[in-house]
């Protein structure tokens, strides 16, 4: 599928997320410390908990329900209880404006 435009990059907090629902697919938009723009499933894998209401510190979001981080870059899980990783999309920054594609980018599991 072709990217869809969510918002626009100043729409976006630093260290915030928020949740974005394209084609029924859930996705946690989050701005890292950095200023830097990512696209993660927003269903915790370890429960049924939007991970888009937890916090972001560095390059990772917290599940505020069980405190499984997920790296920002990969999906990869941090830490126990969550071991599955969450699916990371594509973002594409185009004249202000954020694109996401809602097909997962392939997780490498060495990263």
């Amino acid at each position: 599928m072709a990217a869809v435009k969510v918002c626009g990059v100043d729409d976006l907090s630093v260290s915030s997320a928020v949740k974005v629902t394209i084609d029924g697919v859930p996705i946690a938009l989050v701005k890292d410390s950095a200023g830097d723009i990512h696209a993660i499933g927003d269903t915790c894998s370890h429960g049924e908990i939007s991970l888009s209401e937890g916090f972001v510190e560095d390059d990772t979001l917290e599940c505020w329900a069980h405190g499984s981080k997920f790296a920002l870059a990969t999906g990869k899980p941090q830490n126990f209880p969550a071991f599955e990783p969450v699916p990371v999309y594509p973002v594409t920054i185009t004249d202000g404006e954020v694109y996401v594609d809602p097909t997962p980018l392939t997780t490498n599991e060495d990263a």
